[in-house]
């Protein structure tokens, strides 16, 4: 059974809707995904809101968490812990957000079925219409066990 990580996120995530972000690509442990350029998403500089790249970033790493890992969501909830952003250029236009994992999958379930919460890194590249890198992320993550009932 496979699971459509994007349209998931946009059923639980409101915010994820009321941005307007898309998913293009998810699979794998990658997720890329974008968010249209809109006036009331603009900043004072007329680029998207350092808040809408968070977003757009935080999503993408949610959408390649689960891409990975949606097959262990009866015994974990996947969350972020922390998060690292690098803003490196003024963002114009329509944002692309392109996620990865930087762990893989054998070690993360290892740890799981070893009784341990485990811990994860999933990077991100922002780029600008034009390919441009205009901000880096670092989210980390967790698998958090269910509690027993």
């Amino acid at each position: 059974m496979s699971i459509d990580v994007g349209a998931l996120l946009l059923d639980t995530v409101p915010f994820a809707r009321t941005l307007g972000i898309v998913y293009d690509e998810v699979g794998d442990g990658r997720a890329i995904c974008h968010v249209p350029d809109r006036e009331d998403l603009r900043n004072h500089v007329g680029g998207p809101h350092a808040g809408v790249l968070f977003t757009l970033a935080e999503s993408a790493s949610g959408a390649a968490v689960l891409s990975m890992f949606g097959d262990q969501l009866g015994r974990a909830v996947p969350l972020p812990t922390t998060a690292t952003i690098g803003y490196r250029k003024v963002a114009l236009g329509e944002i692309r957000a392109a996620a990865r994992l930087t762990v893989g999958r054998e070690e993360v379930v290892a740890k799981l079925d070893a009784g341990e919460r485990p811990v994860f890194d999933v990077a991100v590249d922002l780029t600008n219409a034009d390919g441009a890198v205009v901000s880096t992320l670092t989210v980390t993550w967790t698998l958090r066990p269910n509690r027993a009932a």
